[in-house]
């Protein structure tokens, strides 16, 4: 690793000692290394701290930093941004795992596509034992040349997750910041990708664990999920219904921010305004692993394979 890492990793956390360590043997086992790992611990209560503190003695790409409070999962998702140095960026979650190519295919293909602003790669939704539980394929065109088509992909196919791809941090530094309505993810996406194209390596190489503690499955309800995003969600301030209209807000205003043509905005808000339609039709925006689950039979891979470091897991 050089002084100046090329590639930042931010890995925010808050109570999740049952699967970070793997998570970090799937990180630091990477093939590419130039790259620096930051962890912001949101004032954990278990074992996360001593977790990650073995950690950062054993590999000095490491930094750890713990907030002296739980901020909320979303502004520890931007602080650990800000405490980056790479001219490329990754967030990364305490619970998911990495094969062993993932940043070096995503780099790659950065590197050969200078108009990509952001890479990922196919994925499977796994369980809390690894074994997958939902192949998933990409749909999303986001790779388009046209601005107003990667928005209406976005818009009407469920996310591929691509918040977890490999960035160009000078594009994220020109969107808003992550916010904490409801999805606040899906218009934040959708903000980048009204700046560049994103390329999908078509290789499975990201695995996004499903389990009974995911932040998601913990907070069921609307109200919950933002609250816990952000705290300052809580009270008679932040209703329901004012969460969601932030929701379709924040597609609005992101169509507004973005370097569009006047042509172009026009086609975005079109696009909006036959979404915004559409979401009475049941399961619409559905996520991947909400969806009904395949059989992983039909699916022939050992993530245990793919990913590397796992014999390191005790550390």
């Amino acid at each position: 690793m050089t002084a100046q890492p090329r590639l930042s990793i931010g890995l925010p956390v808050y109570n999740g000692e049952e699967y970070l360590a793997e998570s970090l043997e799937a990180l630091l086992g990477q093939t590419y290394e130039d790259f620096e790992l930051v962890v912001t611990d949101n004032a954990s209560t278990d074992g996360t701290e001593d977790i990650c503190r073995r950690y950062a003695k054993q590999d000095p790409r490491i930094r750890y930093i713990r907030l002296p409070r739980n901020i909320g999962a979303a502004p520890n998702h931007n602080y650990v941004f800000t405490q980056c140095r790479g001219e490329l960026f990754k967030w990364a979650s305490h619970d998911d795992l990495y094969a062993r190519d993932l940043l070096k295919r995503c780099v790659e293909a950065l590197d050969e596509r200078p108009d990509v602003i952001l890479a990922h790669s196919d994925q499977a939704v796994i369980d809390e034992d690894g074994k997958v539980k939902v192949p998933y394929a990409y749909t999303l065109n986001t790779s388009s040349p046209h601005a107003p088509e990667r928005f209406r992909s976005l818009l009407f196919e469920p996310g591929g997750d691509d918040f977890y791809g490999v960035m160009r941090a000078d594009v994220l530094r020109r969107v808003k910041p992550h916010d904490s309505y409801h999805h606040a993810d899906r218009t934040f996406v959708a903000e980048i990708t009204l700046h560049g194209r994103f390329h999908q390596v078509p290789e499975l190489l990201y695995f996004r664990r499903d389990h009974p503690t995911r932040a998601e499955r913990a907070n069921p309800s609307k109200r919950a999920r933002c609250v816990n995003l952000d705290p300052r969600r809580a009270g008679v301030l932040h209703p329901t219904p004012r969460l969601l209209a932030e929701y379709v807000w924040g597609f609005v205003s992101a169509v507004k921010r973005a370097p569009l043509s006047a042509a172009d905005r026009r086609a975005c808000y079109r696009h909006l305004a036959s979404w915004a339609t559409s979401r009475v039709r049941p399961g619409a925006g559905e996520r991947v692993e909400d969806r009904t689950p395949v059989d992983p039979a039909a699916f022939d891979v050992s993530v245990d394979a793919l990913v590397a470091g796992r014999e390191r897991g005790a550390a």
